[in-house]
């Protein structure tokens, strides 16, 4: 450690006697520092998603963190956020990413941009669209021709957006990063990063700081790091910093120590225990960082939340879905409050430079405004006329979610029963191939669930000619490793006993669409037509509305006895809730949602079974641990 102090030391006595001249960010390999305007220049850093945060909060997240005593911000730019239907770009809203930078500059901070085009980030397919997955046996992450293309046209679009704002061009970018730990990816491509290597170069220029990050082991770093990028590395508190420091400096012979991803907290699965990282680790390990003259961004400084289907998934031994908090027990909380965490790491970087004086801007303000009791609205098999509008695909197999081009959310696959069942008859997925979730109905009578690795069988009953309803839920996409080409649906044949099933109707649903036009509310004197027995288990929608009190202030959202589903309040879809499997309890509602004067728009879709009381609660305050008793 002694001797990343002394070559920092150099680094300063090498830069106090440049005279600054134009703007520019450069890496000093002979003092082994970044050199900002000529100046020796360590970055403390810290991650924040656009996309996980409502616009409205973006300058309050963006000051706390310039209070925090950070220097600079590191932002992903996920892809499929800008590019949900291929060819077609947005960046208006709350996906202005030059409006956030431009806040991100007023505020005073400088930023590593991480513009992928894969991001990992727990996002749904790491960032990459859904829509790529349309060629049925495209290689993601290499250099097949239809992957490479895709790439080549967003970034033509996304690059020459970013140029202005590079510090050199007088905007805030420092440091841009080239895909995203590609050496923890099975590839190991170099044709593919050479490839995205010239179109950095030739859309921002010779003079840009590109980097890559990987994990802390040699494999990761051999695969992911390619001369002409600067190799950095990312790693926690459980790490020897010089071990770590040491594996870059294999690579990265001379310039800065850069840990890219300093991990503050940890992200949660459902069916987890919430990821607590101790604050007094965290600001320990930062602190011997930066006295090694370390260059350090936390990840993550705040999560935010992953609304609407953007959460993403792991599949290691099993598929495990990411939960719609991305908290990440990081030192802004999921709503954006200072913590304890980051009061402590405060007072570590006080110790490298001089902080903004003034207080810590507070938490935004919550109110709990109580109970809220929902009616039924009806199930999903008999809203399909609501839900789709189009007539449905025909099939004689089933197709999956990108071959009939809903990407997203839910599709529900309809088809009879071949023959009597008197008897309960196994209902059976033989090669796993429900992804992830299918809820299972017989003439509007809900028979249980089938689960991506966990359930691939289950039994029904009935009569020849029964209407059989699988209604199948994208739970979100693979993320990180060999399996993000994680096709949705059903993607195999289902077996009814010794019965292969044939001959679907499949209906892809808008259920968003639906929302935003003000179903179910502007529909409540419309009545629909019930399939028989329908009850209130199964696929089935709820609403209510919460009185306006004049208050528009953060709240959280509790789903007490419910068991699964999605919830949208005026139209924005919150994400999912699934308080049995846990951890998290209740569901961020951004105050700016909420409307003062008009009622407050709640739309439950519940998936498996709603308690008696059909009540949900407002809350002041989140639970994001499970309640004693419950895993």
């Amino acid at each position: 450690m002694a001797s990343g102090v002394l070559l920092f030391a150099a680094c300063l006595a090498f830069g106090g006697n440049l005279v600054s001249g134009d703007r520019s960010f450069s890496i000093d390999y002979k003092n082994n520092c970044f050199l900002k305007d000529g100046k020796p220049f360590q970055y403390i850093s810290g991650s924040i998603h656009y996309s996980r945060i409502p616009s409205y909060y973006w300058k309050d997240r963006l000051m706390k963190m310039y209070m925090a005593g950070l220097n600079a911000i590191q932002v992903y730019v996920p892809w499929n956020y800008h590019e949900t239907t291929q060819g077609v770009q947005n960046f208006t809203g709350d996906r202005d990413l030059e409006h956030f930078l431009d806040l991100a500059n007023q505020t005073g901070l400088l930023v590593i941009l991480r513009p992928g085009p894969y991001i990992c980030a727990e996002w749904e397919m790491g960032g990459l669209p859904a829509w790529l997955l349309q060629k049925q046996n495209i290689i993601l992450r290499s250099d097949d021709t239809d992957y490479l293309q895709a790439v080549s046209n967003w970034l033509a679009i996304l690059l020459p957006k970013m140029k202005p704002w590079l510090y050199i061009n007088g905007g805030n970018i420092i440091t841009v990063q080239v895909e995203n730990e590609y050496g923890s990816y099975y590839a190991c491509d170099y044709n593919y990063m050479r490839h995205l290597q010239t179109l950095f170069r030739f859309f921002l220029g010779a003079d840009t700081v590109l980097f890559t990050t990987d994990g802390n082991t040699d494999r990761e770093m051999m695969c992911g790091t390619l001369e002409g990028m600067y190799a950095t590395v990312d790693f926690g508190i459980e790490t020897n910093i010089s071990e770590a420091f040491e594996r870059q400096r294999r690579f990265e012979p001379k310039g800065p120590l850069v840990n890219s991803e300093f991990y503050t907290g940890w992200l949660d699965h459902w069916g987890d225990q919430h990821a607590l990282v101790n604050a007094q680790k965290v600001s320990r390990l930062l602190g011997q960082m930066l006295t090694m003259g370390a260059s350090v961004n936390m990840y993550m400084f705040e999560g935010g939340s992953n609304f609407g289907y953007w959460n993403g998934a792991d599949h290691d031994t099993r598929y495990r879905a990411v939960v719609t908090s991305y908290d990440y027990d990081a030192p802004l909380s999921e709503a954006g409050d200072p913590t304890e965490k980051l009061l402590a790491i405060r007072d570590v970087i006080k110790l490298f430079r001089e902080i903004p004086s003034g207080p810590m801007p507070p938490a935004t303000p919550k109110f709990a405004y109580g109970y809220v009791s929902l009616k039924k609205v009806g199930s999903i098999s008999s809203l399909l006329s609501i839900l789709s509008p189009l007539s449905p695909v025909k099939s004689q197999h089933p197709l999956s979610f990108e071959e009939i081009k809903q990407f997203y959310g839910y599709v529900l696959y309809r088809t009879k029963l071949p023959r009597d069942l008197p008897q309960p008859t196994p209902l059976i997925s033989p090669l796993n191939g429900v992804h992830d979730r299918a809820y299972v109905s017989v003439n509007g009578v809900y028979q249980g669930l089938l689960e991506r690795d966990t359930a691939l069988v289950m039994n029904v009953s009935g009569q020849q000619g029964d209407t059989l309803d699988i209604l199948v839920e994208n739970m979100g996409r693979v993320n990180f490793g060999s399996q993000i080409n994680d096709y949705k649906g059903i993607l195999s044949d289902l077996f009814l006993g010794k019965d292969i099933l044939m001959d679907w109707l499949i209906y892809p649903l808008d259920i968003d669409g639906a929302i935003t036009a003000g179903w179910p509310q502007a529909d409540a004197e419309k009545s629909f037509t019930p399939l028989q027995k329908e009850t209130s288990v199964g696929p089935v929608f709820y609403s209510g509305t919460l009185q306006p009190n004049g208050l528009s202030w953060d709240t959280f959202l509790k789903l007490s006895d419910w068991t699964k589903g999605q919830v949208w309040i005026n139209g924005i879809n919150l994400g999912r809730y699934w308080p049995a499997r846990g951890p998290q309890q209740t569901l961020y509602v951004p105050g700016p949602l909420l409307s003062t004067t008009q009622p407050n728009n709640i739309t439950v879709l519940e998936l498996e079974g709603a308690p008696a009381h059909l009540r949900v609660l407002f809350m002041d305050r989140p639970q994001l641990d499970s309640p004693a008793g419950k895993s």
